[in-house]
């Protein structure tokens, strides 16, 4: 009981990284296609004020991830991240890029140096959740056995499953994004960036669709075990999300940007929930079950109390934040 608790409680955590974190990314996903400085900066103007304020506080929940996989799984927690080491490392440095980057460009004054932090930005945007979903595909497909570095630190993230996993981190991430902004540009005034981003979220939703399906046969051959839990246990959510991510496309038709919201995030997290619901109660693939992986009650309770009263202090204030930012800006007086 403790052990499913705690892997619940980590799973939310995945599921906010993914909704916000995803979010951020995707952002700068769209950041480098706006175009040039002239023809982008309104686009470009949006998703700094968009996601200024919250950039690092999403990365709270990829941390919470780490630490509560350390702390109440570690024989798993060591496995993946000594298989997994090069793509984990990979993601780490484009998330210190990325933020360096980005807090550079708003402190630059001259073009060429705004361009230049701009597109380390935009990149470091784009490569990042794509290692991050080849980490997940990796770990989908049993490409990472217990022990420390059994698996091949190659091959475990550079296959088939792993492509997928990066590609459609990349697409979603980008299609929450522009959903999202959608909203926020709608809620500025200014409809002609909410037209744009309602086309981008359609064209990102229908390709990370199509690649969704096509990906059907890649699991099938690759990782028969993931599969056979997608069509069967985890089937209802796999439904769900393709009805919210088809709800999406509605909504977005008829400018009901604020509802699209709910619906993309309910269509990434059903199916980031399917995963998890078609792998359980393995951990690790062929190897590790929830029970064999956890810590003992002692430490499990331990580490749930702790994140109780973390959680007393961490949502109310994140909360807060969000809701701070997503007030429309008060018209400025004349002077």
């Amino acid at each position: 009981m403790l052990a499913n608790t705690a892997l619940a409680v980590m799973w939310v955590g995945l599921t906010c990284y993914a909704l916000f974190g995803g979010a951020d990314f995707g952002a700068g996903v769209w950041d480098l296609l706006s175009g040039g400085a002239e023809r982008g900066r309104a686009r470009r103007g949006l998703i700094e004020h968009s996601i200024g304020p919250v950039w690092e506080a999403n990365h709270v929940w990829l941390i919470f991830v780490v630490v509560t996989l350390w702390s109440a799984f570690s024989t798993v927690f060591a496995a993946v991240m000594s298989t997994l080491y090069i793509p984990l490392t990979l993601a780490a440095l484009g998330i210190i890029a990325r933020g360096a980057a980005f807090a550079f460009r708003k402190a630059s004054t001259e073009l060429w140096q705004q361009r230049l932090f701009g597109a380390c930005f935009a990149l470091s945007s784009l490569v990042t959740p794509f290692f991050l979903g080849a980490v997940a595909g990796g770990v989908a497909s049993g490409r990472v056995p217990p022990g420390l570095a059994e698996g091949d630190v190659v091959t475990s993230w550079l296959n088939p499953t792993s492509v997928l996993g990066g590609v459609l981190a990349v697409l979603t991430c980008a299609h929450l994004a522009a959903v999202y902004l959608c909203a926020d540009a709608d809620r500025e005034g200014r409809p002609e960036l909410a037209r744009g981003f309602a086309r981008n979220a359609v064209l990102s939703g229908l390709a990370a669709g199509a690649v969704a399906c096509a990906g059907v046969a890649v699991l099938h051959a690759d990782a028969p075990e993931l599969f056979h839990g997608l069509t069967h246990r985890a089937l209802p959510l796999v439904i769900l999300s393709a009805v919210a991510g088809l709800a999406v496309l509605g909504l977005l038709a008829k400018h009901r940007f604020v509802v699209a919201r709910t619906a993309a995030a309910l269509a990434v997290a059903a199916i980031l929930w399917a995963w998890g619901a078609a792998q359980y109660p393995a951990m690790l693939v062929g190897g590790t079950t929830v029970t064999e992986a956890a810590a003992t009650p002692a430490v499990l309770s331990a580490i749930l109390v702790s994140l109780g009263f973390g959680a007393v202090v961490l949502i109310p204030s994140l909360w807060l934040l969000y809701a701070t930012f997503q007030r429309a800006t008060p018209e400025q007086p004349p002077r």
